[in-house]
């Protein structure tokens, strides 16, 4: 039997480097793609071999079409197949209204939210489909509980974004279903992250952490341990479907 090939997007810190590190244990294959933070995808891919398991890093912007395909073909020469695909590349930016917001700030948000996983997804439909003579396959979008909330004050072009990831989720799980391939969404919600940073509030979790019925943020591992269910045999009914990881909120 091949061993499995995954691919995760922004796979070097939080959610996608959970991601990598228990997708190693089950003895998947990782490709983790990063676009600034070398450092830590290296530190991931070193950690994977330090436990016997096979990484690699590629460095591509997900929103560049080019890139996206190049980096598809790096895992094609290194591994020849892929299996899963982990759409987890996202930013967001600092906290506002939406009157505040510039267009190359939504701009920005799209390109690497939106069209980046619609452009991973083709790709990997592309390898995986039996209709083009692939093995099938699965795809897990990480989307947002905010999706859902809206981020009101905070970041509704993020949340807009995530609510279009979702669509993507159902449109395409319905058109590759007869293919071999399930398309399913993981809704992560106040997870401890380096992202909250980017949006300008570090400490974001805690201010909210009242907020939500189970009383505390979540950590990457527990949105990770939903991802690699629904890439899973256990998972083999299950397509167009979420999983809210989110403590209730």
């Amino acid at each position: 039997m091949m061993t499995k090939v995954i691919l995760i997007t922004g796979g070097g810190r939080g959610i996608g480097a959970a991601c990598a590190l228990q997708a190693a244990e089950q003895g998947y294959r990782v490709c983790i793609n990063y676009l600034a933070d070398e450092r830590a995808a290296r530190g991931v891919v070193d950690a994977i071999a330090a436990r016997g398991g096979v990484a690699m890093a590629i460095k591509a912007d997900v929103s560049d079409e080019r890139q996206v395909e190049a980096m598809f073909r790096t895992v094609d020469d290194a591994h020849g197949r892929l299996d899963a695909l982990v759409n987890n590349a996202g930013v967001l930016s600092q906290q506002m209204r939406v009157e505040q917001m510039s267009a190359a700030r939504i701009h920005r948000i799209m390109a690497t939210n939106v069209v980046g996983s619609m452009l991973c997804a083709r790709e990997a439909v592309k390898r995986m489909s039996l209709r083009h003579g692939g093995p099938g396959g699965a795809i897990v979008n990480v989307s947002s509980r905010a999706g859902v909330l809206g981020a009101a004050g905070e970041y509704v072009d993020y949340a807009a974004s995530k609510a279009a990831m979702d669509a993507l989720t159902v449109g395409l799980s319905k058109e590759v279903a007869g293919e071999g391939i399930r398309v399913n969404g993981v809704r992560p919600g106040l997870i401890h992250t380096d992202m909250h940073a980017s949006g300008g509030e570090p400490e974001r979790v805690a201010r909210l952490a009242g907020s939500v019925p189970m009383g505390r943020g979540g950590q990457p591992s527990e949105v990770a341990h939903a991802i690699l269910w629904l890439l899973s045999d256990a998972a083999s009914y299950t397509t167009g479907s979420f999983i809210d990881v989110s403590g209730g909120r």
